[in-house]
């Protein structure tokens, strides 16, 4: 369980109400292994931040992630019960008009598992690590999906227009004390990350985010098959990841839990985050840099 103490996982399974889903200590412990590994990618933490990273997990939404995975009865009765409403009224944002609860209907079944990989079932829960909780992650990959589909339908149709009363509904503004400090913080710590990716990746990036090309035609573009596109991309997104989480650590000075609200704060409304925005203003940097070393060189 990489590094993670048998006592600790019993510890914090029993703040998770675990023995409620008869979810056994192995199992849980493989959960909490899979978060931190995917947290702490590129290195090993100590057992101070090891344990501050744990205890400030959505404990209880894992061990219930878990058991639905498992394919426990009592908690898909449960995750039915108490997280399909609001899923349902997160698809009803995007789409007043209905046309987004097929989507999160076809997310049930995702994360029930229906495809099989050598005779298991894979559920879309494996991808849920407790960073944030359960319904903010649901909302998330629901929106993602969403995205999607409007993103394939751009291609034959344009989107209504902004003042149609079919146009896409803009995110709630939400009234947090500490949202204006976290999104400071999260932008000047993404476009120090978005600063230190190579050229190639910024363009990779600026590609299929900020011009959403396929991953096809930005591997055209790149000379790149589609398949290395996707792998760069994911390992760009998981440098972005650390870096971020580096900055807002070290740069911002907050706490591992604060790290852990700020990205929930995020992914819920990303607010003025514009990707596109930040590259362009980033390329601008480096070619005035570029221009000004440049006139450097020629003066006498």
């Amino acid at each position: 369980m990489r590094g993670i103490d048998q006592q600790l996982i019993e510890r914090l399974l029993d703040q998770a109400h675990g023995a409620r889903w008869r979810l056994s200590t192995n199992r849980f412990g493989e959960a909490l292994s899979a978060s931190v590994n995917r947290a702490f990618a590129d290195r090993d933490p100590g057992s101070g931040e090891l344990e501050r990273y744990l205890t400030a997990l959505h404990l209880e939404d894992l061990a219930l992630a878990c058991a639905c995975a498992d394919g426990n009865e009592a908690a898909w009765d449960h995750f039915i019960r108490e997280q399909r409403p609001a899923l349902y009224r997160a698809a009803d944002a995007l789409d007043p008009g209905g046309g987004a609860r097929d989507l999160a209907d076809g997310l049930y079944a995702d994360l029930f598992g229906l495809e099989t990989a050598h005779g298991e079932r894979r559920s879309l829960f494996r991808y849920f690590h407790g960073r944030s909780s359960l319904i903010t992650w649901l909302r998330a990959v629901l929106a993602q999906r969403h995205v999607d589909r409007v993103r394939s339908h751009r291609r034959v149709e344009p989107l209504p227009d902004d003042r149609s009363p079919d146009a896409l509904p803009a995110p709630l503004s939400r009234s947090e004390p500490e949202r204006d400090r976290y999104l400071t913080a999260m932008r000047q710590a993404l476009g120090r990350a978005l600063s230190s990716l190579s050229a190639r990746d910024r363009l990779r990036l600026g590609c299929y985010y900020a011009q959403e090309l396929t991953l096809a035609q930005t591997g055209q573009l790149l000379g790149e098959h589609e398949a290395t596109v996707s792998r760069h991309l994911a390992r760009t997104r998981r440098a972005i990841r650390m870096n971020v989480e580096r900055g807002l650590r070290d740069d911002a000075g907050l706490s591992e839990p604060e790290i852990a609200q700020c990205f929930e704060s995020i992914v819920e409304d990303a607010g003025p985050l514009d990707l596109h925005t930040m590259l362009e203003a980033d390329s601008l940097v480096r070619k005035e840099s570029a221009a000004d070393r440049s006139k450097r060189r020629r003066m006498p």
